[in-house]
């Protein structure tokens, strides 16, 4: 498995570039205007942007069959479908990586967007109440997973730089969302869960999954 956007990426997304120019504006105007206090404000509040949209380098694991998290953050539910299949749902908070990345190497066979509303991302109703979007990815081996992305009380755009059609590789970047949200992935059958609810998990880098079935995922 391989990643090919890692070269010459910058550490923060460029979505948050907007927010840390204008809050160092701010900042600077703060100190001409002789108003320090709201300065350092100004100043730590940028850091806590820059933060939350780092962008870090990613090895994902060279392992055949393998099925990684799309997200950084703490598995609140691992369950059953009812087609045979898993889902595996990831909460992000606001300190966490915000970068999803593709579980696996395959086509992106659709993409939909659904509005809704903006519950807290770790409650049960957030899977069919809130704003998401949804991915569709089909491996060379016939495999389909779903990665939604789930808006949450503060995370209020969702972001996502592919489109249906496209070759995706596992630990490929392909969207955010912005200031804390939650992220499910839906296996189909012949794939064991490598993962249980409260671990923490890295996007790109943490096996969640196995196949077991002769067609592996690669």
């Amino acid at each position: 498995m391989s990643e090919r956007d890692n070269s010459s990426r910058p550490f923060v997304a460029r979505e948050g570039w907007g927010y840390i120019s204008g809050l160092t504006a701010i900042g600077l105007i703060s100190i001409l205007l002789g108003g320090w206090i709201w300065a350092v404000l100004f100043f730590l509040l940028t850091a806590a942007v820059a933060g939350f949209f780092r962008d870090p380098h990613r090895t994902p694991p060279d392992e055949p069959g393998v099925v990684l998290s799309p997200a950084d953050g703490r598995v609140v539910e691992v369950t059953s479908t009812e087609n045979g299949g898993s889902v595996v749902r990831i909460f992000l908070s606001p300190l966490d990586v915000h970068i999803n990345r593709s579980p696996v190497e395959g086509r992106i066979s659709n993409i939909h967007y659904q509005k809704g509303r903006f519950l807290a991302a770790y409650k049960e109703a957030a899977s069919s109440n809130n704003e998401q979007n949804i991915l569709e990815i089909e491996t060379n081996t016939g495999d389909n997973f779903r990665v939604i992305q789930i808006a949450g009380v503060l995370a209020r755009r969702i972001v996502c730089w592919t489109k249906a059609g496209d070759t995706i590789y596992a630990g490929e970047r392909f969207g955010l969302i912005q200031f804390g949200s939650r992220t499910d992935l839906y296996f189909p059958k012949g794939f064991d869960i490598s993962v249980e609810q409260g671990q923490r998990v890295r996007g790109g880098e943490t096996i969640v999954g196995r196949a077991n079935h002769q067609t592996a995922t690669e």
